[in-house]
């Protein structure tokens, strides 16, 4: 469903981020979950660099996403992504044995796996250029490597993480994954190639996707000495 100005739920995003960055900023998450939970929501788009003076009571770490709904406020994705699978019952199990068990894979995904991942993407892309980064490149690639091994055993012949149904923290560890894209590493294990490809596919995850990119196209910064 398309972004609705007039819903009750809203959620804070950047304008634009610099292309390398497109398509992985967090608040995907967030979009992602409400268009698999059928939920109306509407943006708030601030700047990377000259964020409101006041967000940082709403986002004390001044990053994004945060929610809104009703009187709610909420910061980090995987608190907000839990919050509206609770709040929609279609990403999570009914029963406290499933429900729990989706839960753990959204720890499992930002604390477990998203610190290697990203330790990996700081070394390639923020910090290519330098020397101590060359040196720490193989190093930070074998233990990301290592943490891909382990979720592709997990997953075996699985549809899912839990099995054949869809919950939240599918939804979040592939948003991780997704930060590898710079690299051939996810493609080295066939059934975690696989299981993200059937993510990407859901037409829920291309929505979200479209959305996000929607606004850094109507918000790329023009070329100097071009009309506005």
């Amino acid at each position: 469903m398309p972004v609705n100005p007039n819903a009750e739920i809203e959620i804070t995003a950047y304008r634009w981020v610099p292309e390398f960055a497109q398509g992985v900023v967090r608040d995907l998450r967030a979009r992602w979950a409400l268009e698999e939970a059928g939920l109306d929501y509407r943006e708030r788009l601030i700047d990377v660099q000259k964020k409101p003076d006041d967000y940082v009571k709403e986002q004390p770490f001044e990053q994004v996403p945060a929610l809104r709904d009703g009187d709610l406020q909420m910061f980090e994705s995987g608190a907000i992504v839990q919050y509206i699978g609770e709040k929609s019952g279609d990403l999570l199990p009914t029963d406290p044995k499933g429900r729990y068990r989706a839960i753990q894979w959204v720890f499992a995904a930002l604390n477990s796996v998203e610190p290697a991942i990203m330790n990996l993407v700081l070394v390639d892309v923020f910090f290519a250029g330098e020397e101590w980064a060359k040196l720490r490149r193989e190093g930070a690639a074998d233990f990301a490597r290592l943490k891909l091994k382990r979720i592709s055993d997990w997953l075996g012949d699985k549809t899912w993480l839990e099995g054949h149904r869809f919950t939240i923290g599918d939804l979040v560890m592939v948003t991780v994954l997704r930060n590898l894209r710079h690299t051939d590493m996810v493609a080295e294990f066939p059934a975690l190639e696989a299981y993200q490809a059937r993510a990407e596919a859901r037409p829920a995850f291309q929505r979200a996707l479209q959305d996000q990119l929607a606004a850094f196209r109507e918000h790329q910064p023009q070329p100097e000495g071009e009309a506005a």
